[in-house]
């Protein structure tokens, strides 16, 4: 009897193995979107970049498509970013990547799917000429479709300025800075006046981006050489800005922190370097405080502070798939619509003197003229060109200024220490 019961365990293994074997092929059409399974795209993202109603209208237009969106921080996003294509695993279809990292990423076009391959060269048109290139490989493949362009403002809170006594009509207060001396100048004049607990400004490394920003030269040279040590415009913003924060004007965050988010919520600085993506920021902690904000134009003028692209790695599943949601997701038409629900500044031309763009006000910022600010400013936009790690170099910037807010360097020794960290990023 014995050998019947040990052929009747073989042939049962056999059934659950076959089974087996059949489950595993089916999850694996599921996933793959055959058999009446849905195509799953994941979109990796950091920040509010306005999504979410738009992957709703796109899923509901594409019912064999299911797209999810994750989140993480600025820096751990690109990190991760970088990690995932280094072990070829583990990216999301689609990756957003900052403009201070577009550099670092297009040095590797093989990792990322030409974007002109599939239908992106007929479409280089929709954007401003130098974001299309900002994000071409050296042999001209194209790695990302271009989101947002930052511009440069300035976010102030009315109701403090008013304690403080000074002008609060953003036509008045624009008129307070026409260059940053004359900003820091306002500073101590706010200061000197300002509510309880109350700083000028949230911290020096947000000011200190859009000084940067401005400059015809930023951490590199157009031979990919980093030029902090060598760059005037850079030392002589460091400097106005080390000043301000040894005033007393800032609150000494760090932009992107939750100590920063707090800083929105509990109303503890008066102004904040605003890029159109800014505006987003501030809502989204600070949502008691409609009505308060309003925008001034930046000390100096012109300027950009970040902006970004989608990107399509090559390990995906559905690149094809991938693709046709970026290139949905950037089309006019949609960067429209995050305009006007979000406030990231369009990166295609053809919206700037559209008249919902151009007249759009913004309620929560007192009804500032916002599409006609921005969209003059993006005209204006003079692009500054990024290296390779001007990611890297830039949180080194802000370290270093903390440690300035935090009284364990001076402005001179934490300078010194910058210019020998950013020159160990390769």
């Amino acid at each position: 009897m014995r050998p019947k019961t040990r052929n009747r365990r073989i042939r049962l293994l056999a059934g659950v193995g076959a089974t087996l074997v059949a489950l595993t092929a089916l999850s694996a059409c599921g996933d793959s979107g055959a058999a009446g399974g849905k195509i799953k795209l994941s979109l990796g993202l950091f920040g509010n970049f306005g999504y979410t109603d738009l992957i709703k209208e796109y899923q509901a237009a594409h019912p064999d498509i299911e797209i999810t969106e994750r989140t993480a921080a600025y820096s751990d996003h690109h990190k991760n970013i970088a990690a995932h294509l280094a072990t070829g695993a583990g990216a999301a279809d689609i990756e957003a990547v900052d403009t201070g990292y577009v550099a670092q990423f297009k040095a590797t076009p093989d990792k990322f799917v030409d974007l002109n391959t599939v239908g992106g060269d007929k479409l280089k048109d929709r954007w401003l000429d130098w974001k299309w290139a900002a994000s071409l490989g050296k042999g001209g493949q194209q790695i990302g479709y271009g989101t947002d362009v930052g511009g440069l403002a300035i976010c102030y809170r009315r109701d403090l300025f008013e304690q403080a006594q000074l002008p609060a009509d953003r036509d008045a207060v624009s008129a307070l800075w026409p260059t940053w001396q004359a900003f820091f100048e306002t500073g101590k004049r706010f200061q000197a006046k300002a509510p309880n607990g109350v700083k000028f400004m949230d911290g020096g490394p947000t000011v200190l981006n859009a000084i940067v920003g401005q400059a015809p030269v930023g951490y590199y040279d157009q031979s990919d050489q980093i030029v902090v040590g060598t760059n005037p415009a850079l030392r002589q913003g460091w400097d106005l800005v080390a000043d301000a924060v040894k005033a007393n004007l800032s609150a000494g965050l760090l932009y992107s922190t939750p100590p920063w988010n707090t800083g929105f919520t509990k109303g503890q600085f008066a102004t904040v370097t605003c890029p159109a993506w800014m505006m987003t920021k501030i809502k989204d902690q600070a949502p008691d405080t409609a009505g308060k904000w309003d925008i001034a134009s930046v000390p100096g003028g012109g300027g950009n502070w970040g902006g970004s692209y989608l990107t399509v790695p090559k390990q995906g599943k559905h690149t094809k798939e991938a693709a046709d949601l970026a290139a949905w997701l950037t089309a006019p038409e949609q960067q429209a619509k995050v305009f006007t629900s979000k406030g990231l500044l369009p990166s295609t031309p053809s919206l700037y003197d559209d008249p919902k763009i151009t007249g759009y006000t913004n309620p929560f910022f007192n009804n500032a003229p916002v599409g006609k600010l921005f969209t003059e400013a993006a005209k204006k936009l003079n692009p500054q060109y990024q290296g390779p790690k001007a990611g890297d170099v830039q949180t080194e910037f802000g370290n270093a200024m903390q440690r300035v807010e935090q009284g364990k360097q001076d402005g001179a020794a934490a300078w010194q220490q910058l210019v020998g960290d950013v020159a160990k990023i390769k």
